[in-house]
């Protein structure tokens, strides 16, 4: 009987063992808050940064950078803040919620979205000021809001949208949902889109460049990985997947 009863004894001993070395409860998560026009870039950049560094996760969070700065402002638990322009940048560091100095990583501008096949027959930036055209921009707010207020003033305009949305990615879904006429977004988006929309270049976007900013966050506590993030996308590898996907050099 007592023979019969070794083998469970010694499962019975390994148990413990086989436990602590089973699961993934040692894994190590990132948080990244990154501007919607990041998605496809940031996205390539997660996943090479977990293909260097085992265990390790890179939660992306996308949003309008006026949305996502509120929410760590507010107590969300970010690792990294990456935003489309200077001014939400500046919000985190008037709260001291930066890790670090930020460092500008990348430049965009805009340019018009319009279906397939250009419905309404835009051409030039002076044609989003027709009443008639079903507009949708960004908030004033957001990035991509301020800039397609800063061509439009630049170039003599007013712009009326009949619909204004939280992100550059919400522009593009009502682009390419047939809602809209016409929209506002940046080069990098019109490429990620590909057939999906046709991207109209007009001269007075050259006179409102936005300028991308990166960042740790402040009591991180993944800091050290937050820094290799920023490191990565500040490296030539990193600025490489930026420019293939059609954004400027900061």
């Amino acid at each position: 009987m007592t023979r019969r009863l070794l083998p469970y004894l010694a499962l019975l001993l390994l148990a413990p063992a086989l436990v602590a070395c089973g699961g993934d409860d040692d894994d190590t998560t990132v948080t990244v808050y990154a501007a919607a026009s990041l998605k496809k870039t940031f996205e390539q950049l997660a996943s090479d940064f977990e293909a260097d560094h085992d265990g390790v996760t890179v939660e992306l969070v996308f949003g309008g950078s006026s949305d996502l700065v509120s929410q760590i402002q507010n107590g969300a638990e970010a690792d990294v803040f990456a935003s489309a322009d200077t001014a939400n940048m500046d919000k985190l560091t008037a709260d001291d919620l930066q890790g670090q100095d930020p460092q500008d990583f990348a430049t965009n501008t805009l340019q018009i979205a319009v279906p397939p096949d250009n419905p309404a027959d835009v051409s030039s930036l002076q044609d989003l000021a027709d009443p008639a055209l079903d507009l949708v921009l960004c908030a004033p707010d957001v990035p991509c809001g301020a800039a397609a207020q800063g061509v439009a003033e630049a170039a003599g305009l007013t712009l009326d949208p009949d619909s204004e949305e939280q992100s550059v990615t919400d522009v593009l879904g009502k682009i390419t949902s047939g809602q809209g006429d016409a929209g506002l977004v940046y080069v990098t988006d019109v490429l990620a889109a590909g057939d999906d929309v046709m991207g109209v270049e007009f001269p007075e976007s050259a006179d409102v460049v936005n300028t991308y900013p990166i960042t740790t966050v402040e009591d991180s506590d993944e800091s050290d990985l937050a820094q290799e993030f920023v490191e990565l996308v500040l490296s030539d590898s990193g600025q490489k997947v930026l420019t293939d996907a059609g954004f400027g050099a900061p």
